[in-house]
């Protein structure tokens, strides 16, 4: 057997959208919803196209739309191909479907709450690694419901459910793999097989029931699906791939920059250290020079002071030789200004 894919918004639609899709429906609420309890005992499957009762206010188009007994309304969606502001389209319809339940001078006591289920074929929250998430008001501090809590959010998120067909547990677990593998499987599994509305939905999904033009539309969908995931990953591989060659640009410059940076620092730390090397070098040659300059001028000085000293005590010397003769030795010594020894030695040498 040939399953169609239950992901395309024809499949799903006939599957769970159409006259004979009742109790499929209810079973895939129930489980997707309530956690496989029987809460869900009857509804109606209503037009789900939500045409603007203003003008100028855009147009909505769900999948599948359901009212249960007690008058809330399930909005049901499958979405493939994650656009953008997809998460905002979400709150858009489940907020108009809210709006609209009421005619003019209606009373709000009249509003019945809205579930809006969106499946989709993507992670719409990597922060968390649940397959599915539940949304609804609640107060930010103190974490209590908001008392008229009529909007509730529930979203699965395909590619987070791993299970294999042995490992399937709930209600739950049976309806998700249908969705995201009955377009590779070739017949019923056993395991499946047990419960009623799903054979049921494999059933619609065989596609000898389908005429030829059905099949070449759902051909064409798929198609034109693959082709725009296609489109979506070139897009993000070139985006990655333009990123990572302007970062590397702008690593580049930052690092030219910190580089001069860097160079000018350590070229002035350099700098200083050759300058203080070569400024002792050159302190030391010009102290030498002036040293040696100094010494010579000190020396000349010194030997000219010693010159006069000499020559004064020659004469000094050549006066008291010529008073030998005649005076004695203390008063050559007074005369002179010699010492009486000098002057004795004198006297001997004569």
């Amino acid at each position: 057997m040939i399953f169609i894919n239950p992901k395309t918004d024809y499949a799903f639609k006939k599957i769970f959208g159409s006259s004979e899709s009742k109790d499929i429906l209810i079973s895939f609420l129930n489980a997707l919803i309530y956690e496989g309890s029987s809460t869900i005992k009857d509804l109606e499957i209503i037009n789900p196209n939500l045409p603007p009762k203003i003008e100028g206010l855009k147009d909505s188009y769900l999948d599948v739309k359901a009212q249960l007994k007690d008058g809330t309304l399930v909005i049901i969606e499958m979405q493939v191909i994650n656009v953008q502001s997809f998460g905002k389209r979400v709150f858009y319809n489940a907020a108009k479907t809210y709006a609209f339940q009421l005619q003019a001078a209606q009373g709000y006591r009249l509003l019945k709450p809205v579930i809006a289920l969106t499946i989709t074929d993507f992670e719409m929250f990597p922060e968390s690694e649940d397959f599915s998430s539940r949304f609804v008001f609640k107060e930010v501090n103190k974490n209590f419901t908001y008392p008229e809590n009529d909007l509730d959010l529930v979203f699965v998120e395909l590619p987070k459910f791993t299970k294999e067909l042995e490992e399937l547990e709930t209600l739950a677990d049976k309806w998700i793999y249908f969705m995201k593998n009955a377009r590779s499987l070739t017949s019923v599994p056993e395991t499946m097989d047990s419960v009623p509305e799903i054979h049921q939905a494999f059933d619609i999904a065989n596609q000898v029931k389908l005429t030829r033009e059905e099949v070449e539309d759902l051909d064409r969908i798929e198609q034109f699906i693959h082709d725009q995931q296609g489109a979506i990953i070139k897009a993000v591989q070139e985006g990655i791939e333009q990123g990572i060659e302007r970062g590397i640009e702008r690593g580049i410059e930052q690092g030219i920059e910190r580089g001069i940076e860097q160079g000018i620092e350590q070229g002035i730390e350099q700098g200083i250290e050759r300058g203080i090397e070569q400024g002792i070098e050159r302190g030391i040659e010009q102290g030498i020079e002036q040293g040696i300059e100094q010494g010579i001028e000190q020396g000349i000085e010194q030997g000219i002071e010693q010159g006069i000293e000499r020559g004064k005590r020659e004469e000094k010397l050549a006066i008291a030789r010529q008073l030998l003769s005649q005076l004695d030795n203390a008063t050559i010594a007074q005369v002179t200004g010699l010492s009486v020894e000098d002057v004795q030695s004198l006297r001997g040498d004569s």
